[in-house]
């Protein structure tokens, strides 16, 4: 056994252990103390071992753990945030009577959500797939409320929905490789080959868009976030989502140019992303706000996976996990720094919003900011045509929304006027927003291949400003004219859903009286049949 394989091992085993230590009465009170040290095994196996392996059963078997450069990208920006947000965890739920059981769910979903990126072998990676989905449940229904049920029970029922839509595309994918538990690497490699390509390829996009939330597999998310714990809503979408970029990076034939396919993502995503700004700006919650702004970038990184794939390009995962990287942790800041805000009074309000301002700008790519690079390295796959230029507008977007975003938390009362967030919540924020902008300007030259200073130049400048500006033109207009948006609840396609739910029952107690009465007439019933009879022999006879 290697040194690497000892800590990939560990990634895995640390989380675990800590659940199975709350099985002890005198250590399970201090189960949240193990919350910011559970993923510090993960971290170091991404900086120390990024191409380490460890195979636990050969083949057929085949349990197998593994690190690459996008898997060791994503891993060490999941294994920062999960430490940052467990010493918020650790402070925000300390006077909380039922933190023991959130942090036995805090620990299930980080063991599941660090073992998508370190799985080589398919069935390994469906079973930490489903227990990172799975464990999040937890999370989003901790607060026991009526709206935290709700959204909760519509979380599982998505969840378990995306599980079957991968379940099916594993067997197809399976079928066409070699047989036992083949390595992924090796079932996507025959997948072109398959007489199921297309109908894997359906499957495998429907499983990991909807934990992406991908356009109209989105609706978990605004639901989901708004109710959860604050820590739990920075990882939900800074790192459970990234499950989702994690399997189209692991599963989609990216070195095998699909034109069709690529295409396909490539609309998805554009549509996702400006479907993400129209609805979020309708909001009124920040966190909601926050959820569907997640929807938009998610969108973007899956056009990116799309151009990879159009053109056949298996480097663009790597670009995929570092935009994905800046995502995520720029957003796991901007839940943490929420909860700043409201907790801030007025002395010091100004400096939390001015963080904050940084960290929601860097999202629509404010110059010199992760963002800003993350924009530059997608330019790349996406071109110079109309792809490249909707992804670009898209920043506009994003600035729109993300200004929206700040005018609500300026908005929000603080407890007191005098009232201070304790330095159990300010340093992991402040850590998690400084970690932003040094991870993206460290990983820039070594991911993308670009030189830093490609990024400063006057034309890059010039390109992460204008989006910026446009956005802000954007936001004066609609500040103006802003009662005149309409209020769309959210999980928008999930409440129309809802609303929807009389008219169905209405159509289908209309059904029944239609086929009580034709019992009633056998005749008129009878001759019913005979006229669809008729009129399809004419339609076959034409």
């Amino acid at each position: 056994m290697t040194f690497a394989g000892i800590l990939l091992a560990a990634s895995l085993a640390t989380p675990l252990a800590c659940v199975a230590l709350c099985l002890l009465p005198g250590l399970r009170r201090r189960v949240c103390d193990l919350l910011p040290l559970a993923p510090l095994p993960a971290l170091a196996a991404a900086l120390i071992a990024p191409d380490g392996s460890w195979v636990l059963a050969p083949a057929p078997i085949r349990l197998v753990l593994a690190l690459d450069s996008p898997g060791a990208v994503l891993l060490g920006g999941a294994a920062l945030l999960w430490a940052a947000a467990g010493v918020y965890a650790r402070a925000y739920m300390a006077a909380d009577p039922t933190r023991i059981s959130f942090a036995v769910w805090w620990l299930l979903t980080l063991a599941g959500s660090l073992g998508v990126f370190i799985v080589a072998d398919m069935t390994s990676f469906y079973l930490m797939f489903s227990l990172v989905s799975l464990a999040a449940y937890g999370l989003v229904a901790h607060e026991g409320t009526p709206r935290a049920e709700s959204a909760s029970l519509t979380y599982m029922a998505l969840a378990v929905l995306g599980e079957a839509f991968l379940l099916l595309g594993f067997v197809l994918l399976a079928t066409a490789g070699p047989t036992g538990n083949p390595l992924i690497a090796e079932a996507v490699a025959a997948l072109p080959a398959s007489p199921w390509r297309e109908a894997t390829l359906v499957l495998l996009i429907l499983g990991f868009g909807l934990k992406m939330g991908l356009v109209p597999l989105h609706v978990w998310m605004p639901l989901a976030h708004p109710v959860a714990p604050m820590p739990a809503s920075a990882v939900l979408s800074g790192i459970i989502v990234k499950a989702g970029v994690i399997g189209l990076i692991r599963f989609l034939p990216l070195d095998q140019p699909a034109a069709d396919w690529g295409t396909f993502l490539i609309v998805l995503g554009l549509f996702t992303a400006y479907y993400g700004v129209a609805i979020g700006i309708t909001q009124r919650h920040p966190k909601t706000v926050l959820a569907y702004s997640t929807v938009s970038q998610m969108g973007l990184v899956a056009a990116i996976m799309g151009a990879g794939l159009q053109l056949g390009d298996a480097g663009v995962s790597r670009l995929a996990a570092y935009y994905a990287l800046h995502h995520m942790l720029v957003k796991g800041a901007l839940f943490m720094g929420v909860g700043i805000v409201a907790a801030t009074g007025a002395r010091r309000r100004l400096l939390a919003l001015g963080v904050m301002a940084v960290m929601a700008l860097s999202l629509a790519g404010l110059p010199l900011t992760s963002g800003a690079l993350a924009k530059f390295a997608a330019k790349g796959p996406l071109g110079d045509g109309l792809a490249g230029t909707l992804a670009a507008l898209s920043a506009a977007g994003s600035t729109l929304l993300m200004l929206h975003f700040l005018r609500l938390i300026a908005k929000t009362t603080p407890l007191r006027a005098d009232s201070v967030a304790s330095w159990g919540l300010c340093a992991p924020w402040l850590a998690t927003a400084a970690a932003s902008l040094l991870a993206g300007w460290m990983l820039f030259t070594p991911i993308t291949g670009y030189a830093s200073a490609l990024a400063l130049t006057p034309g890059a400048l010039w390109g992460s400003t204008w989006p910026l500006l446009l956005g802000a033109g954007l936001a004066l207009s609609v500040a103006r004219t802003g009662r005149n948006l309409p209020e769309i609840p959210a999980g928008d396609v999930a409440a129309l859903a809802v609303h929807a739910l009389p008219a169905v029952r209405r159509l289908g107690d209309g059904a029944e009286r239609l086929d009580a009465t034709l019992r009633r007439w056998p005749v008129a019933g009878l001759a019913l049949i005979v006229i669809v009879l008729v009129l399809a022999a004419a339609l076959g006879g034409g």
